[in-house]
């Protein structure tokens, strides 16, 4: 009862002060919902642009629409270029991080519109057909960001393909300006055209501190190992003009050159080794007595006769590619689309991939000094040698050097092998075209022959004549960190050994003359040991036991035939 007699008295007073307070805290409310359903449809639907989202093609944005940046000439320069650097000195691999895929994450720059203070653009032709569709490709592809805090790569919206059309100072101030550049620590950069007249540097002349350069005409002296990426140069005619896949085989010319504008010195050579071959060689220059209209860039000419070219190329065997200005020659993507072999003259050229492409399937790679040589050497190649490098020159355009795509996918999976090694393309699957294999066993007469990166082993194969065990062996030693060098010793006097690896013949070697079969052999080998055993102090040599098994197991043929049907264990 008493509750109820004070409720009462006190209702009255107090209803109306609650309804004030509960119509401000709704009106409050509403206020703040509706605020927030606004900017979030103006966010939606409001033009802006955000780094980490923001698209690049020209499909999707027009190079005009791009902000605009002017370079006060004050700003910073970044240096020169490191030559020591190496992926482990001045690339931040843990920027990469461990992804289940092994694939690294590559962003691109928004597109801007870099000028100096009085407005002068920092590039004659801003931005190329080339560079667009090459940073179109890595937008497409699977190593593609637009989330800036997830990448390992990055690569500027600065087109330096061309150094021809590039202010040096400004372009690398611009480069200093991006806000993740950081003295050029996992940038990439890609270059065609480097250097300039007189000198004509093999590499990008544009100061970019510690960037990774994707550059065309590298030489030994520029090239940094194992971090730069020696590519192609593209050429236009990729695009233009389709050359139809061609058949192994010999071609109504033996050797072939088509540049015209090389040095009068190699061009009196060629003109010589014209006179004592004949029309085995022919020798093609620039054309002086085209027509109006008619593009010279797709003719060729040799004493008043017009060839079209690239076309001409598919008609020979060998073709010529010498250095140039620039060590760098589009002529070589030509030779290749046209599954000519090309026979290049460019020394301390590195040749574009060469990383990871094995170059001696599929060219032959003579010293400037030996030009004169060059008839005499290209003959001694056995013909069918020279039909698998046809087809091998032909499989290297269709894969690496084809478009800008190919060129741009194939220097990011080079970089992403280097980070992720052991998810890396074997050298089977960078160099090995998918139809060419010698029964079921891909040829390993072609194994990369480089220097091994570390001390080695050499291994010794004998054998008589089953090819197909003989290719099981030798790739599978080639596996082997270790291994420096693989000798194949061929005893069948009876058959040619496959062609591939140098062959050396001794008809004098017989089994009579055998070293082990000398009476007085074992003698003088214990004298020997002995003498060395009393000059060290002490026996050195070890008892060791080893068996080294056959694979012969595994061939098939019947059981009760096999020496060892069963290796067992040692």
């Amino acid at each position: 009862m008493c509750a109820s007699g004070k409720y009462s008295s006190r209702g009255p007073a107090l209803i109306p002060r609650m309804k004030t307070k509960h119509r401000i805290y709704y009106i409050t409310l509403f206020s703040v919902v509706l605020l927030g359903l606004i900017a979030t449809g103006m966010f939606q639907f409001w033009p802006h642009s955000i780094e980490s989202t923001a698209d690049w093609g020209l499909d999707r944005r027009s190079v005009h629409d791009a902000p605009l940046i002017r370079l006060p000439v004050s700003n910073p320069i970044p240096e020169r270029g490191d030559l020591s650097c190496r992926m482990h000195t001045c690339f931040d691999v843990y920027r990469c991080g461990y992804n289940p895929k092994n694939r690294i994450k590559v962003y691109i720059y928004p597109l801007q519109r870099f000028v100096d203070e009085v407005g002068v653009p920092i590039s004659s032709t801003g931005l190329s057909r080339e560079y667009n569709n090459l940073l179109s490709a890595i937008s497409d592809s699977e190593f593609y960001t637009d989330d800036v805090t997830r990448a390992c790569l990055f690569v500027p919206s600065i087109d330096v393909l061309n150094q021809n059309s590039l202010r040096i100072r400004e372009t690398a101030q611009a480069l200093a300006m991006l806000p993740r550049w950081d003295k050029g620590m996992n940038h990439l950069l890609f270059n065609m055209l480097p250097g300039g007249p007189p000198d004509y540097n093999t590499a990008l002349d544009v100061p970019r501190d510690r960037a990774l350069l994707a550059g065309g005409g590298f030489s030994t002296w520029t090239y940094r190992q194992g971090y730069d990426v020696s590519i192609p140069v593209y050429s236009p005619l990729s695009a233009d003009v389709e050359l139809p896949e061609r058949q192994p085989g010999p071609r109504r010319y033996f050797i072939l050159s088509s540049q015209t504008a090389i040095h009068r010195e190699y061009r009196a050579e060629l003109e010589r080794l014209k006179e004592e071959n004949g029309e085995a060689l022919l020798l093609l220059d620039k054309c002086s007595n085209l027509s109006q209209g008619v593009a010279s860039a797709r003719k060729r000419c040799y004493k008043g006769q017009v060839f079209d070219y690239p076309q001409i190329l598919q008609e020979s065997s060998f073709c010529v590619v010498l250095r140039g200005a620039r060590l760098g020659q589009a002529t070589l993507s030509d030779v290749l689309q046209a599954g000519c072999v090309p026979v290049i003259l460019a020394d301390s050229y590195i040749l574009p991939f060469s990383e990871v492409l094995d170059w001696k399937r599929a060219s032959v790679v003579i010293p400037e000094e030996k030009l004169p040589e060059m008839y005499t050497i290209l003959k001694s190649i056995p013909h069918r040698q020279v039909e698998e490098m046809q087809r091998q020159a032909r499989w290297f355009w269709d894969a690496y050097f084809s478009s800008m795509k190919a060129i741009g996918m194939t220097t990011l999976q080079i970089i992403n092998d280097r980070i992720y090694p052991y998810a890396a393309c074997t050298y089977e699957q960078w160099n090995n075209p998918p139809l060419v294999k010698w029964s079921s066993v891909n040829s390993p007469l072609f194994l990369p022959l480089i220097p091994p990166r570390s001390p080695g082993f050499t291994a010794v194969v004998l054998t008589y004549d089953r090819i197909e065990s003989l290719f099981r062996v030798i790739t599978e030693i080639s596996k082997v960190p270790s291994l420096a060098k693989l000798l194949v010793v061929w005893n069948n006097q009876n058959k040619s050994p496959p062609e591939g690896e140098k062959k050396f013949k001794c008809p004098e070697c017989t089994a009579i003359d055998g070293l082990s079969l000398d009476q007085t052999h074992m003698v003088e080998r214990s004298e020997c040991i002995n003498k060395f055993a009393s000059v060290f102090g002490t026996m050195p040599l070890k008892v060791v036991e080893h068996r080294a098994d056959p694979v012969l197991y595994k061939d098939d043929f019947p059981e009760k035939l096999k020496s060892f049907p069963n290796i067992g264990s040692l």
